[in-house]
């Protein structure tokens, strides 16, 4: 499937329909899952779902324009179309994951889960016209969890500065908001630079990895120490951790193909 223009034209029709399906899923669900939150006494995710869907719509819907961009690329059989194609779709992802979560926890419908299919796919598929590595696309992939699960730690401490009795434990939440949705967007441009095999990669992985545990263990550990409670906010500092290890690794850099 590498340099398969046909297959990359097809995709990125998929990828701009998958864009404008995000946008139209989420106007639907947007006002019936704060209403929703308001009735279950969650006045702060019902803000959180404010804030958050419209943002995802914004990213998401702007990826789907990238797709034409993408698409003109694979017309004019250029080198670059499956690069950009893996951002849109890496955008895409997680714009399509996270709004699964607050309407499945109120028994609602989850219709946002076709775009994360889709874009899975797309993603894939860039990857594998690309030419990419498979321990590539592996550890690609496994960055890209952490990436999501970084962006959702921000999330989450949207809303848990709400709930909290306003001090120390609630300006921690919000001190670590933006840490994390900065880690993720680091965290996505090491995948950008690891696909493409660029040396720079590494360090910003280093970066990515150091971000997002600055930004989810103090939060998570400030739920298990004074708030005696587990805490979902370690899982992505944890994976972190991992990648990290991984990353410092002697051999990692040959593995993926970094090496000068």
């Amino acid at each position: 499937m590498k340099n398969n223009k046909t297959l990359g034209i097809v995709l990125s029709i998929v990828g701009i329909f998958t864009g404008l399906l995000l946008l139209f899923l989420l106007a639907d669900i947007y006002q019936v899952n704060i209403d929703g939150k308001i009735m279950g006494e969650r006045p702060d995710e019902a803000i959180t779902v404010q804030i958050v869907f419209a943002l995802l719509s914004w990213l998401g819907v702007s990826a789907g324009a990238l797709w034409v961009m993408v698409l003109y690329g694979f017309q004019k059989n250029q080198s670059w179309a499956w690069f950009y194609g893996v951002v849109a779709s890496s955008i895409q992802l997680l714009a399509g994951f996270f709004p699964i979560i607050p309407p499945s926890s109120i028994g609602l419908p989850a219709p946002t889960m076709w775009v994360f299919l889709l874009a899975a796919v797309l993603w894939f598929g860039m990857l594998l016209i690309g030419g990419v590595d498979k321990k590539v696309i592996v550890f690609a992939f496994i960055s890209g969890l952490a990436f999501v699960l970084t962006f959702i730690d921000g999330v989450g401490a949207i809303s848990r500065y709400q709930t909290e009795e306003k001090g120390f434990i609630s300006s921690m939440y919000m001190m670590s908001q933006s840490i994390n949705w900065l880690g993720a967007a680091v965290w996505a441009m090491f995948i950008f630079g690891l696909v493409r095999g660029k040396q720079w990669s590494m360090p910003v992985g280093v970066f990515a990895a150091s971000m997002s545990m600055f930004g989810g263990y103090p939060v998570g550990l400030t739920d298990v120490i004074i708030q005696g409670r587990a805490s979902m906010f370690l899982v992505a500092p944890i994976m972190s951790t991992i990648l990290l290890v991984a990353l410092l690794l002697p051999g990692t850099p040959k593995m993926l193909k970094l090496e000068k």
